[in-house]
This record gives C-alpha cells, structure tokens and sequence, in this order.
C-alpha cells in the first residue's frame, strides 16, 4: 500500500527529501508558506551559487563545530562531489573557483531549481505553495491557505522549515513554539555568518559607511583569515567578518565584549613595518607618514585614527605593532534576521539516528532548523541536501518497520 508523506518547507532540505521518498515509491506532498519554493535558495544564488566545497573531506567535514560528529554520517552518503553529480544531472555542470568553492558554470540557481522541480512532478511528488504550516491537529497538521484552512493526515511527515535568517523569505521560526509544546528541546537561535555592530563615531560613519578593507588578515578565536570585509553604517559586515561570526558572539556571550584583531599590512613583517616608518620625515603629516612608509590611505589610515587615540604621536614601533594587530570592539551582533543562516534549533538528543523526532514518532525533521551551523562558501547548503536525503532515508526505513 502506497504511504502518503507531507513534506513541511520547499527549501533544498525539503525538496531533496521530496526526491528521494518519491523515488523510493511514496505519494509525497510538499507543502510551501511561499508562493515560489526556494527563495532563499534562489537569492543566495543571485550573487553565483555557492553550491559546495571543493576542499578535502576530513576538513569540509569538521566546519560544522560542534555538531561535526552528529553530522557525519550523512555527509559521508552525500558527499560535495555527489552535490556536483547530482546538480550535473539536473543539467547544471559546476566548476572549483579560485577559493575552492564550487560554483554551477551558469552562476544561478534558477536554471537548477527549475529543472529540480519538473524532476520532482515527473517523479509524482505533489507541490503546493501558499499553505502555511499553522501548528498541529489530532493525528495531523493544520495548514493556512488561500482556501482557507485545511488538515492532513499523513502516514509520515517531515520538516524542513530553516532557521530565523531572512524571515521574509520564509524562515521565520514559527515552528518553534510548537515543537517546543511537543516536548522537543530547542535550542536558542542565533545569528550565524552575520555582520557586527560597532561604536563608529558619526564623522566615520558618514565619510566610509560602505568602504572596503581590501587585502587584510583577520584574527578571533576562530582563527585567522585573509581577505577582505566592508565598513557598514552599523559596524563591519561581509565575508571576511563571518568568518569569525561563531567565535565574536560566543565571545560576547560569554565574556560581554569581544574585538576582531586585523592586521592592515599583512604582507609586511612587524620589523620592516618599524623600519620603513622610522624612515619617514616626523615633519610630514600622519597620513603621507602612513602612505609612503605602510603603504595604507584612505578608509585603512582613518580606521587607525577612528579607534587609536594619539597615534600620531606614537614612535614608529608602537605604531607597527598597532597596524599589524588593531582591535576592532564589537558591541553585538546584528539581528538573526539580517544573518545569513542561523545557529540553534532542533537539539541532536530529541534526534533518532535517522533523524525522527523523539517525542513525536512519525515526524522527521532535516536542514537549517536542526542545532548546528557553518561558515559560507557551500557548507550550508551541502549540510542542508545531506540532511534531507539522510531524513528522508529514515522515514523511509521507519515506514518499512511499522
């Protein structure tokens, strides 16, 4: 007897979920808030999809902190070079950019998208937009939609619904609640990969709001990075800052402040920064001093000025060893909503081992709005596709058990 399975979330977890219970032979119906699946897929992808790493699997493997371990087994039966099979068989060929990171050769996800669903109708799963998950009925699960409300009861279900990170394309952990009255333990979301807000001065702010740092080393207890990130009207944003986003929140959770160190000469050593510095006129401005002995102007000299009280004043090696490792004082992180995925959610100890929820036999639950996070550059969006294949893999196992 055919099994019916109600997918909640059309996000890449829930869709590869969708492929995968098909495939196997289910009626699987996936059910979207939105009215288009994949937004936030679709807009990570406006800039090139980062679709997965190129780099060796022992370290891709171990960027997912503390959940590296729980995580595992489902990377390891999907792993980045099945990411780039599977989206070649949907038409989208990928290349290794000079990062690693693996981009399709279209730099969109729309083309993939696309082709992954009419793959999805072909296989019979069934794709409803506007119905909006709204909590759970007797045996079942209530949604909204412009129908008005409707009930399913299916003989397996599984969530995909992400984290708190740009809810206006859906992820608005509204699902929280729920689960939480469920009895499942949630831990706490958070803002992951996000920017930091900053005590600028206004002078500062309005004259390099939106000026990049090109060519500098970052530091945290994350480790150091180079790169570069851009002054925003907040505080510091981009790549380079996300990097350490784990480490500056944990930081300022624990110990209420925290600074990212960066080294704006990285490719001098602190010795020839002094010397060249010591070189210069003391009769020429701070800036040509900066310019003609450190090679810095512009948005790098003022950051110097903006957070060093009295650096001109200082001897050529105090001000090397400041160049080599100013502290940048964040005062928090910016809001979970702005982030570009969270961190939080489902923790592992209500997890089964294929990935059913304890306390609620029967639903499933895959992707973002499980308890464990990731830098970009295409670990979020593997983790994501493994997570759904390995759930969907255990729904199906439970169904054959029951």
């Amino acid at each position: 007897m055919t099994k019916q399975i109600a997918i909640i979330g059309g996000g890449p977890a829930g869709l590869m979920a969708a492929e995968v219970l098909s495939a196997a032979g289910h009626a699987v119906t996936v059910y979207e808030a939105m009215p288009t699946f994949g937004r936030k897929f679709l807009l990570a992808g406006k800039s090139g999809l980062n679709i997965t790493h190129s780099e060796d699997f022992s370290k891709f493997a171990a960027r997912f902190g503390s959940a590296s371990a729980r995580l595992r087994p489902a990377l390891e039966a999907f792993t980045p070079d099945d990411v780039r099979a599977w989206a070649a068989g949907l038409g989208t060929e990928t290349f290794v950019g000079t990062s690693g990171r693996v981009f399709p050769k279209a730099m969109k996800a729309s083309p993939l998208l696309r082709a992954w669903l009419r793959r999805l109708e072909a296989q019979g799963v069934m794709l409803k937009t506007r119905h909006r998950w709204v909590g759970f009925a007797e045996n079942g699960y209530r949604f909204e939609t412009p129908e008005g409300p409707v009930t399913v009861r299916p003989d397996a279900a599984l969530v995909a619904l992400g984290g708190a990170s740009w809810p206006r394309l859906g992820s608005d952990a509204a699902w929280v609640p729920w689960l939480s009255a469920k009895g499942v333990e949630v831990a706490g979301l958070q803002p992951a990969n996000c920017g930091f807000d900053v005590a600028w001065s206004e002078a500062f702010r309005d004259r390099f709001a939106g000026e990049p740092l090109k060519s500098v080393s970052t530091t945290s207890d994350a480790g150091t990075f180079q790169g570069e990130f851009v002054v925003s009207k907040h505080g510091i944003e981009g790549s380079l800052v996300y990097a350490h986003s784990a480490a500056l929140r944990d930081r300022l959770s624990e110990q209420g402040q925290a600074a990212l160190t960066v080294d704006l000469a990285p490719g001098r050593t602190l010795e020839r920064l002094s010397r060249d510095l010591a070189r210069q006129d003391a009769k020429a401005s701070f800036s040509n001093r900066l310019r003609k002995g450190a090679g810095l102007e512009g948005v790098k000299t003022a950051l110097l000025r903006e957070l060093v009280g009295d650096i001109n004043r200082m001897s050529p090696g105090e001000l090397a060893r400041l160049i080599k490792s100013l502290q940048i004082p964040v005062v928090r992180s910016r809001p979970t909503a702005e982030a570009i995925s969270s961190a939080g959610g489902v923790a592992w100890s209500d997890l089964d081992e294929n990935y059913m929820l304890k306390p609620l036999p029967g639903l499933f639950a895959a992707g973002e709005m499980l308890d464990w996070e990731a830098p970009t550059g295409g670990y979020l969006l593997t983790a994501c596709l493994a997570t759904g294949r390995s759930a969907a893999r255990g729904v199906d196992a439970w169904l054959g058990s029951q």
